[in-house]
């Protein structure tokens, strides 16, 4: 009886081993969500980081998180890092790429809880009639760790980011959409 349970609990563990090896080595999510304003109204609230406190979900997560900023207010070099409670954590964004209007890529550096780096993108594309609307559209990528193909066990990173993202873009198209 006890090689028994000894041989299940080996098969367990090795499709458990399987399993996590058998998971992508790069994630992506990502969401999209129409704005009622031009792409020129829109980009500056996302490539001036001093903004995102009005917006960005992980703000509203902890409103007394520790932000510090450094390099321009807007555009490529901008930066900021935080320190916050718990479901915010510690780390920094810096924007890499700032293309008025198309783009904005920002290079996310975790610290604590966990130590990770990703990539977070933000395109812009014209809708209706002579661009009157924006598209956003909110991406995170990077490589898949083992922790966190192990995680994906116990929760869906798709599910947990996406919905930030949504609310994210929600509160972004409010306050746009507001002026």
């Amino acid at each position: 009886m006890a090689v028994m349970l000894l041989v299940l609990l080996a098969l367990a563990i090795l499709a458990l081993v399987l399993y996590v090896a058998n998971q992508p080595n790069q994630f992506r999510v990502e969401r999209s969500l129409i704005i009622a304003a031009p792409a020129s109204e829109v980009f500056p609230h996302i490539d001036n980081l001093s903004a995102w406190h009005a917006w960005s979900p992980w703000a509203r997560m902890d409103p007394n998180a520790q932000i510090t900023f450094d390099g321009p207010p807007m555009g490529e070099g901008a930066s900021f890092k935080w320190a916050g409670n718990n479901k915010v954590g510690v780390g920094g964004m810096f924007v890499t790429k700032s293309v008025p209007y198309e783009l904005i890529r920002i290079h996310l550096e975790f610290l604590k809880p966990f130590k990770g780096s990703n990539t977070a993108e933000f395109t812009f594309e014209p809708q209706g009639p002579e661009g009157r609307a924006t598209r956003v559209t909110w991406a995170a990528y990077g490589p898949n760790s083992t922790i966190g193909k192990i995680m994906s066990l116990f929760m869906s990173c798709e599910k947990i980011i996406g919905g930030n993202y949504e609310q994210g873009l929600a509160n972004l198209k409010a306050i746009v959409e507001k002026k």
